[in-house]
């Protein structure tokens, strides 16, 4: 047995089966030129996101850089809109202006895709700023990547947090490569999380490819930061299955090596679990995946008969619109 509910591992399998045919979707549109310009899948990663968002409240705040489709889809956002937004259609989440690398949706809680290597860490500070500063209780929690954390701003945004006890929870997730950059490449320490130290922030790995384990991490730092402790750094240990992006080949890595990852697939891991505790037969699991191919597929449908945007909207949504009360007509 284990310390999760069966509806927890339900939900999870769901979530996670999601994004993962979603990408591998995803994949396939874009050999066919459907979804054009930089795409970056998340396949092998999905515990990461499936055990945070299983540890948060739904008005807490996600952001993230460009790796970015299965943070929105676990977030609210409908297949269909971020698929939309990948084909670039007014329907997409973004309206189709942002793409692939910068999906968003403030009714969702989900402040970006963000293309900046690195440029979101200050962002996700100031957000957990503006929520402490209005006496809220959210917390939000930042992504990144381990290429991100070369990244100067990176340092004064840890220094402001623990400065501030803001409610940030810091994730560095530690996927092996930096585009095609291993880590050992980039750093003496191997060891991310220790970067944490310095600003006596709480810090720790975390086992990326389990659930459990992230659900775990995250729901300890989400309780120090709700009650006015600061932030807490994570580095959440996960692994990419495929290149960087859809133009890498990723000839850099080993085929032993990729597979070696693969058995401990963090979607089997959780089909393994509900059926070791007869939560759910292989044909009732099957049938869930069969519902989410039938909801990508028409996802799909959906972006290919839905319309660009006009050329007018070039000039909209670029500065937001004031609304000061002292200034009448």
């Amino acid at each position: 047995m284990t310390g999760f509910t069966k509806e927890t591992y339900m939900h999870w399998f769901e979530q996670m089966m999601l994004m993962r045919r979603f990408e591998e979707k995803t994949a396939q549109l874009y050999g066919q030129q459907k979804i054009k310009g930089f795409c970056h899948l998340y396949i092998g990663q999905e515990a990461v996101v499936a055990g945070t968002m299983s540890a948060l409240n739904s008005d807490d705040r996600i952001i993230t850089a460009y790796r970015d489709h299965a943070h929105a889809l676990a977030c609210g956002i409908t297949p269909n809109e971020v698929m939309a937004e990948l084909y670039g259609k007014v329907t997409g989440c973004s309206k189709g202006k942002g793409g692939s690398m910068h999906l968003f949706s403030k009714e969702h809680n989900f402040f970006g895709g963000h293309g900046i290597v690195g440029g979101q860490i200050p962002l996700g500070a100031g957000l957990a700023f503006a929520d402490m500063y209005r006496g809220g209780k959210q917390v939000t929690v930042c992504y990144f990547g381990d290429g991100a954390v070369r990244q100067g701003a990176l340092h004064e945004a840890f220094n402001m947090a623990m400065l501030w006890k803001i409610p940030v929870i810091f994730v560095c997730e530690n996927n092996g490569y930096a585009m095609g950059t291993s880590v050992e490449r980039t750093t003496t320490q191997m060891d991310i999380y220790k970067i944490g130290l310095a600003y006596d922030m709480p810090c720790s790995e975390v086992d990326g490819m389990q659930a459990e384990a992230v659900h775990t991490a995250i729901a300890e730092a989400a309780d120090r930061a709700r009650n006015g402790d600061g932030p807490t750094f994570l580095e959440i240990r996960t692994y990419r299955y495929r290149g960087h992006s859809m133009s890498d080949p990723a000839k850099y890595r080993t085929k032993e090596e990729v597979e070696e990852y693969k058995m401990r697939d963090p979607l089997e891991r959780v089909r393994q679990t509900i059926m070791d505790n007869n939560w759910a037969s292989q044909a009732e699991l099957d049938g869930i995946e069969e519902k989410i191919m039938e909801t990508i597929l028409a996802s799909v449908e959906f972006s290919e008969n839905s319309a660009y945007p006009e050329q007018s909207a070039l000039f909209e949504d670029v500065y937001s619109e004031p609304n000061y009360p002292f200034i009448t007509e």
